[in-house]
C-alpha cells in the first residue's frame, strides 16, 4: 500500500551523486560548488546537465566565461565538499579558506580540483532557464582521472567511493560489489 508523501518531492530521487562544479570568476578567481543535481546526457556530443541556482556566485562565473571542471569527489573528501557548499564563493575565497590544491586544465581556463577521482573539462553547450535555476548543459571536451580508480564499467569501489548526497549534511556511499543483470 502506498501512502502520500508530504515531503520535498526530490527527496524521494535521492541520494544523488555529487560533483563539485570549478568555474572561473571575474578577476581570475576560482570557485568551486558541489551539486548533486546532475546527470550525464548524451555521448554525441558528450554532455553533462547539472542545475545551478540563478543567484549563486557559480552561476555568475558560468555567466562570465562559459567554461567549468566538473570533478568528482571521493569519499575522502567528504568534509571538504561540505564545507565548500556551505559557504558562497562570493563572500570567500575557497581556495585560499579551504587550502584547496588545484589541477591545471588543457582545454579550459577552470582548474580541477585535486584528489578528485575524475575531471571533466568541460564548457557551456546550452543554458536553460528553469524556474529558479538555470539547467546547464555542458559539453565534455577532455576526462582526466587518477591512474587505477576507473575500470571499463564505472568506478572502482573497491579502491574509493562516491559522494551521493541525501539531504542536509547527510551521505551515501556505493558498496563494492559489481552486480551484473543476466543477457536476455
Amino acid at each position: 500500500m502506498y501512502a502520500e508523501y508530504r515531503g520535498k518531492y526530490y527527496r524521494v530521487l535521492h541520494p544523488r551523486f555529487t560533483i563539485v562544479l570549478g568555474t572561473l570568476c571575474t578577476n581570475n578567481r576560482v570557485n568551486f560548488m558541489p551539486a548533486s543535481w546532475n546527470t550525464p546526457i548524451s555521448e554525441e556530443p558528450p554532455t553533462v546537465g547539472v542545475v545551478v541556482d540563478k543567484e549563486t556566485f557559480t552561476n555568475e562565473c558560468l555567466e562570465s566565461l562559459g567554461e567549468a571542471t566538473i570533478n568528482v569527489p571521493s569519499d575522502a573528501q567528504l568534509q571538504l565538499v561540505y564545507n565548500m557548499g556551505s559557504v558562497s564563493g562570493r563572500d570567500v575565497d575557497k581556495v585560499s579558506k579551504f587550502s584547496l590544491e588545484l589541477v591545471p586544465s588543457t582545454l579550459v581556463k577552470p582548474p580541477g580540483l585535486k584528489g578528485s577521482i575524475a575531471i571533466l573539462e568541460s564548457k557551456v553547450y546550452e543554458k536553460i532557464p528553469v524556474g529558479e535555476v538555470n539547467f546547464y548543459v555542458f559539453e565534455v571536451l577532455l576526462v582526466k582521472v587518477l591512474e587505477g580508480f576507473v575500470d571499463e564499467w564505472s568506478i572502482d569501489f573497491s579502491k574509493t567511493n562516491v559522494l551521493l548526497h541525501g539531504a542536509g549534511r547527510v551521505f551515501h556511499k556505493v558498496t563494492p560489489t559489481k552486480i551484473f543483470a543476466k543477457k536476455p
